[in-house]
């Protein structure tokens, strides 16, 4: 509702309902008798205090034309439509809105995006020529020590660099760190993983022992941060096949994660050994099948599970996905 409707000029104006003259109906209350007007507004009344309803004469109103038994249908077939999903025909208790999506494919399209998107990224990083994967091996638990360190290309996985990680502090360690910088300098760098179930950031090389490692430790290494243009574009491998998997704890929620259980844990597509260069080939072939489109996605993704296939987002859809991209 409007906050100020102004007055309209060289028309008598009433105060109050009461001070209305016989005769003088707004638009709403000719609808009520099944009239429309039928002449330019004669008055108006003051409502809400700051605005104003211009009145028309009762006599001049003309019968609204009444809706044919066919338009009658069609009404009422687009209101039963409200409630039932224009994808999976889903019927629900209450109106969908002009979508007419219900949450689980709204949802199921969301995931769709992300898997998709994750594919664009994967194609990227394979393209790029100079791209070069860092994996730092290390041991399970939280405070384990980086083990190995591989560098390799991932357009053509050629290994750029295989040999132990030494130990913090000592020369083998700040020799390892320049290697690095010279290797990976000018080059886009991906990282194997965002986060757990074992954490193996690059920078748990300039992490000292007991500390916690973090994703931003050092910045005096440019490859210690991977390529980032947004949150979800960040080159992590595990993000990527996150997103690619579409794995998803139940219909209700757009956000993937790693898949497990509770025999299991948490597990991912690729072995995680204290053998670098083996795990970095590992993860360059499945960048390459993520690009291709032979890596398997999730039997039960859900644009899979409920039997639509690939969801069509529709026009509104694809114009936020285009503008977010």
């Amino acid at each position: 509702m409007a906050n100020y409707v102004p007055a309209l000029l060289n028309l008598p104006r009433y105060t109050h309902w009461s001070d209305v003259p016989d005769g003088l109906l707004t638009k709403t209350q000719l609808n009520r008798r099944g009239l429309k007007p039928g002449s330019a507004p004669v008055g108006q009344v003051l409502y809400h205090g700051n605005c104003y309803a211009p009145l028309h004469d009762v006599d001049a109103a003309v019968p609204k034309r009444g809706c044919s038994p066919a338009q009658r249908a069609a009404l009422d077939r687009a209101r039963e439509l409200q409630y039932v999903c224009r994808r999976c025909g889903d019927r629900r208790d209450y109106p969908l809105g002009s979508g007419r999506w219900c949450e689980p494919c709204s949802y199921a399209a969301a995931l769709y995006a992300s898997h998709a998107k994750s594919r664009r990224f994967a194609r990227e990083i394979v393209g790029d020529r100079g791209a070069a994967l860092v994996v730092v091996a290390a041991g399970p638990g939280e405070y384990a020590q980086p083990e190995t360190v591989a560098v390799i290309r991932v357009h053509d996985q050629e290994l750029l660099h295989e040999g132990a990680a030494g130990a913090y502090g000592t020369p083998e360690r700040g020799a390892l760190l320049d290697r690095l910088d010279v290797l990976l300098d000018g080059r886009r760098v991906v990282h194997e993983t965002d986060r757990g179930p074992v954490s193996r950031y690059p920078s748990m090389l300039v992490t000292p022992p007991g500390q916690h490692v973090s994703s931003t430790r050092d910045s005096l290494h440019a490859w210690l941060r991977p390529h980032r243009e947004s949150a979800e574009k960040a080159d992590y491998v595990s993000r990527l096949w996150r997103q690619w998997f579409a794995w998803t704890r139940d219909e209700w929620t757009s956000t993937a994660s790693e898949p497990g259980d509770q025999e299991r844990g948490v597990w991912v597509a690729w072995d995680r050994t204290a053998a670098a260069a083996t795990d970095a080939f590992a993860l360059a072939v499945l960048l390459h099948r993520i690009t291709e489109g032979t890596e398997p996605v999730w039997e039960r993704a859900a644009w899979m599970v409920d039997g639509h296939g690939v969801p069509d987002p529709g026009p509104v859809r694809r114009r936020k996905a285009g503008a977010a991209a």
